[in-house]
């Protein structure tokens, strides 16, 4: 199975239509996105190409539908204008044996148990590292990268977690 990870799209049309572009090329069986898709956030200026009403139409394009997790800029009335849910507080996928819980990332840790995966979004930068018995792993930002880190999504395939730029160049490898 071939996941592609993607988070914190915060509005920007022209960095969501990359990531459509690099989701036809890659053809993954699920899209997973981790929050903060329409709107840039009080703390964050506004990203190139800033348009939520073209990124709905973007993200209500997309095939297969994406499971999504609520962000910390996401409303009620993101619910109202996108096709799949945005209000969850996680998910919990199962691949390969292991348990993996996804959320934005904005709230605490819940109790996971030896050698979970904690997938998250949220601080816009690409991570991977062992956290007392669990797997942290970011996928970094759609659209505001921080810390220097491109702007990125993850393939999760066979059992390794490949981080990408939105021009499909790999920077970063993890083996689960």
């Amino acid at each position: 199975m071939k996941i592609l990870v993607a988070s914190d799209l915060h509005g920007s049309a022209f960095y969501t239509k990359k990531l459509t572009e690099r989701i036809a090329q890659e053809k993954p069986d699920k899209i997973v996105l981790l929050g903060d898709l329409l709107y840039h956030g009080p703390r964050n200026d506004l990203p190139e190409g800033y348009n939520p009403k073209e990124v709905i139409q973007l993200l209500s394009d997309l095939s297969p539908a994406p499971l999504c997790v609520r962000g910390n800029c996401e409303a009620e009335v993101d619910q109202m204008v996108l096709p799949f849910p945005v209000l969850a507080e996680y998910c919990v996928l199962f691949l390969e044996g292991k348990s993996i819980y996804c959320t934005h990332g904005h709230r605490p840790t819940p109790p996971l148990a030896k050698g979970d995966i904690l997938l998250c979004g949220h601080t816009h930068v690409p991570k991977a590292e062992w956290r007392e018995n669990y797997l942290y792993l970011n996928c970094g930002s759609v659209s505001i990268p921080k810390e220097s880190s491109p702007h990125s999504y993850m393939i999760i395939q066979n059992g390794t977690c490949v981080w990408k730029d939105l021009n499909a160049k790999e920077f970063m490898t993890f083996t689960l």
